[in-house]
């Protein structure tokens, strides 16, 4: 079953088409498999391997080809027919002599394509500098232009149903989080609280069960809180230590990230100075989102309340989320920073971090929300706050279990 009806896919490709029009793109080709997904619903593990979807301006739908294997998956998660699904050969794959993008050029071009003026996804992780190689020498009459951030671009704005699934990652993102915090204790090993954060974003609730994310937990400790990014050890927690977990429900591949900082046992002065002054950050920003700021506004809003602490921070504060595959979960568009003109409207929905890292310390508290007509509303329900894991119990949860 399709996780949105075919109107909702069709109301897409027909938003895509007019920025199409509007670039001057005849054709668009789509390596993002966020953006597969978001135009057609497919959802396989086959992003490894080069794959593409294929955006005529002229046509209703859009032609996806890929790894002859994995087009039965296109087959039963898209609302494509069967006649739009190609699969190449098993010999393009990895291949010395042989590429993808030479099967499809030469689809392309017996499609009369090959003239076209034809944009692609320049600038991510799906599409190598090898690909786009090989596609202009099999269409060398082609003019290709950069379709970069065309498809993110629609996806900004979400639908209700959008809406309902980033609810459901929420929830999902509250109870890892909430068994995360109970694992992070003096004696227990960084990976055991790494697999309980797992095991419940994934098994979820009794309605309903969650997806891998685009991005694993994010668990750095003591003090490598001061470095953002890093993963977990098999190394045991201590006394005293901070922790920051940093992570996100996934449903229908729908993201809420949410972070949190954990203090094992008594937190230290710097660890209470730090943590008060991101928690009265974000507040003041929650406070002030509503729709017409820009996202350059947002930010404005954090760095005065920084400022006032003699703090000034250089990393972004925020960006937009929402359906995606490794290795992120952002959408790559907006971006709550210094002159970032983006201007909010209702169900944009964003990715509110404020981390502050120091040389031997670091804190993150973050929020996904959403833009209201009047403000913005968090999708999670968890406390904002620093969290001393031996006084945090179900109680202070509510319906979390």
């Amino acid at each position: 079953m399709l996780p949105f009806d075919i109107t909702e896919y069709q109301s897409r490709l027909l938003k895509t088409r007019n920025l199409m029009e509007k670039a001057g793109l005849d054709v668009l080709l789509i390596t993002d498999p966020a953006n597969m997904n978001y135009l057609s619903g497919y959802d396989a593990w086959s992003f490894y391997v080069h794959q593409m979807m294929i955006v005529d301006i002229h046509e209703s739908q859009p032609i996806w080809i890929g790894r002859f294997m994995d087009a039965p998956a296109a087959k039963v998660t898209t609302w494509m027919t069967e006649d739009h699904i190609i699969g190449y050969p098993d010999v393009f794959v990895h291949s010395n002599t042989l590429h993808p993008m030479q099967f499809i050029g030469d689809f392309l071009h017996k499609k009369g394509m090959q003239a076209n003026r034809i944009g692609v996804e320049m600038d991510h992780y799906y599409f190598s500098a090898k690909a786009f190689e090989e596609l202009k020498r099999s269409l060398p009459d082609a003019q290709f232009l950069s379709g970069d951030l065309l498809v993110n671009q629609v996806r900004m704005i979400k639908s209700d149903q959008e809406i309902t699934y980033m609810q459901r990652a929420a929830k999902l993102a509250e109870i890892a989080m909430y068994n995360g915090v109970q694992t992070v204790r003096s004696g227990n090993r960084e990976c055991d609280a790494a697999a309980m954060i797992y095991y419940h974003m994934i098994s979820g609730t009794k309605e309903y069960g969650g997806d891998y994310p685009a991005i694993v937990p994010l668990l750095p400790t003591g003090e490598r809180t001061s470095i953002p990014h890093l993963t977990w050890s098999d190394r045991t927690f201590q006394e005293g230590e901070g922790v920051i977990i940093e992570l996100a429900g996934c449903y229908k591949r729908y993201h809420v990230p949410m972070a949190r900082t954990v203090s094992i046992g008594t937190p230290s002065t710097e660890l209470l100075r730090i943590s008060s002054i991101a928690i009265e950050g974000i507040n003041r920003v929650l406070q002030e989102v509503k729709p017409g700021m820009t996202c350059g506004d947002v930010e404005l809003v954090w760095r005065h309340s920084l400022k006032a602490h003699g703090i000034e921070k250089e990393s972004r504060l925020g960006y937009s989320v929402g359906v995606n595959y490794p290795p992120d979960w952002g959408e790559h568009t907006a971006s709550i920073r210094r002159g970032d003109q983006t201007v909010l409207e209702p169900n944009m929905t964003f990715h509110i971090i404020p981390g502050l890292w120091f040389d031997r310390s670091g804190v993150e508290i973050s929020e996904t929300i959403r833009v209201t007509e009047t403000g913005c509303e968090t999708f999670t329900n968890f406390p904002r706050e620093l969290i001393i894991n031996s006084s945090f119990t179900l109680e202070d949860q509510g319906e979390i279990s």
